[in-house]
Parts: C-alpha cells; structure tokens; sequence
C-alpha cells in the first residue's frame, strides 16, 4: 500500500467510526514485501477496509458532540427540522416501508460518495445525506402528483444552494450522494407501473441501487487495500 493509498484509507476514519493508526496491515505481516509496497511496524487496517461494512449506515445516526464542527448543536437542529418536514410529507406518499428504504439507501449513497470522492483529511458523520435524499424525493413526488410547484421549486433551489455554499464547511460528497440516491430511488417508485409489476419494479430499484453501491464499495476497498477485501 503506498503512502497516498493510506492517507486516502485513513481519512475515512471518522465516518466509519474507526481509528487511523498506521496503513492497513497488521504485525504478523509488517516485514512482508510486495510490488505494492512496504512498511514496517505495527500497522494495522481498522474500519470499513477491515470488513465493517456496517459503519457505512451506523455514520449517518452520529454526530459530533454538540460543541463541536462548524455549526455545532444547530447542525444536530436543523437536520431534525428538516426530518420532522419532509418526513411528513414523503412519508404519507410512499409508506413506511418504502419510507424507510429510501432513508436508509440515501444514507448509504451519501457514505459510499464520501468514500469515493473524499479529500484525505475529510470527515463525515450525521444524517445529512438522508436529508437531502428526502429532498429529492419530495421534489419528484410533488412532481409526480402535479403540485404546484413553485414552493417545491423554491425548496430545491435553496437544498442545492445549501449543497453549494456549504461545501468548504460540510461534506457536499455526503450531501450529493444522498441527493442522487434518494432521488434516483424515488424515481422508480413514482413511476412504477400502476398494475400487479408495480411492486416487483419498486424492489427491483431498491434492490438495484443497493447492489450497486455495494459494487463501488468493494472496488473502492480493494483499490485502498491493493487488491484484498476483509470479511
């Protein structure tokens, strides 16, 4: 592993709730050479490249301690507003099943874009890739019911307003994945046939879009490990 790789593996740290110390590779192992690369030392992977897959939807239910991060307790407040908001109106629409795989798939699209696209010393932990999922999922359901859409117009241009000017404070990888995912997500279940397929389609995205940010992951992982993935 070189130092690049594991200065981009290490910087997943906070998310994934692990500890950075030292590249991914323990001390039974620490004399072994490799057209990779080699270290010597304890040296030891810890967190999602060491088979916690979990910490990629365990991430989006922490936050900082409230005194800490840019915005500290009001961050914690306005991702519950904004829950509490658009819970209530997406929600009523899809169910509480499909309610619950869209926030869960749009927290982990959020964890896999910071995976994928986070600079090294980058951090990201809180619901905030959930939040804009639910953003983009009232955005095409009120499309989808014909709504009037100016508010929801004004809604959205404020999210990606956010998303933009946040960007140097918050994790706009995060933000965007959620954003996407939730999105893509909502798209299949608003536009599903409306007969016996409807459920079968529905599953299908839902079962897709989880298989395909499994395969990122995985490809992400093995790239930072040089070509093994823990289980």
């Amino acid at each position: 592993m070189s130092s690049s790789t594991w200065a981009s593996w290490c910087a997943r740290r906070s998310w994934t709730g692990s500890r950075c110390s030292a590249p991914g590779w323990s001390a039974r192992t620490a004399a072994t050479t490799s057209t990779r690369g080699a270290y010597l030392g304890d040296f030891h992977a810890e967190g999602v490249v060491a088979g916690e897959w979990y910490r990629l939807i365990t991430g989006g239910f922490l936050h900082l301690a409230p005194t800490e991060g840019t915005f500290g307790i009001l961050h914690i407040a306005m991702n519950m507003a904004a829950l509490w908001q658009l819970g209530r109106a997406v929600e009523p629409m899809l169910g509480r099943v499909r309610f619950l795989a869209l926030y869960l798939l749009s927290t982990l699209g959020g964890s896999v874009f910071v995976l994928l696209l986070a600079a090294p010393e980058t951090t990201s932990v809180g619901a905030s890739g959930a939040i804009f999922g639910l953003g983009a999922a009232y955005y095409v359901l009120a499309r989808r019911i014909g709504a009037d859409m100016a508010p929801v117009n004004r809604f959205m241009a404020f999210l990606l307003l956010w998303l933009l000017l946040s960007a140097s404070l918050t994790s706009w990888q995060g933000h965007l994945g959620g954003l996407l995912a939730g999105g893509a997500l909502t798209l299949a279940y608003a536009y599903a046939p409306r007969d016996r397929r409807r459920m079968m389609v529905q599953t299908a995205a839902s079962v897709g879009l989880l298989v395909l940010m499994t395969v990122l992951v995985v490809g992400k992982v093995t790239e930072l490990t040089g070509g093994g993935v823990s289980q």
